[in-house]
């Protein structure tokens, strides 16, 4: 019996392990969905078209196609689609082009060609 309860102990702490393990998993996976959801509303803000944000989509998917050995190929895609909108243009021209739109708005008057 005591034989028994050592195994079924073992057990346990196996389970245990195992879902720990899958907690860390998962808690990756929210914060990289996360800072991807954060990425997506920056370019809504910027108005980004939606065929860049498809060109972006379809790049990472392509680049995800075939999944490397060892790395869990949820996170890989979701890794891969916030560096590529990381890269995107819009989010590294914002703060150049933020100055100029109070100072346009400022002066009604004021015509751009």
């Amino acid at each position: 019996e005591l034989q028994q309860k050592a195994e079924e102990a073992e057990l346990l702490k196996v389970e245990l392990q195992m879902l720990e393990t899958e907690r860390v998993r998962l808690s990756l996976v929210e914060e990289k969905l996360l800072d991807v959801l954060q990425l997506l509303q920056q370019l809504r803000d910027l108005n980004i078209s939606k065929r860049a944000l498809g060109k972006i989509l379809l790049s990472t998917l392509e680049s995800c196609r075939d999944p490397q050995p060892g790395k869990a190929q949820l996170l890989e895609v979701l890794d891969t689609l916030q560096q590529e909108l990381a890269a995107c243009e819009l989010l590294h021209r914002q703060p150049m082009e933020q100055p100029q739109s109070p100072r346009s708005l400022s002066n009604p008057l004021v015509i751009s060609c």
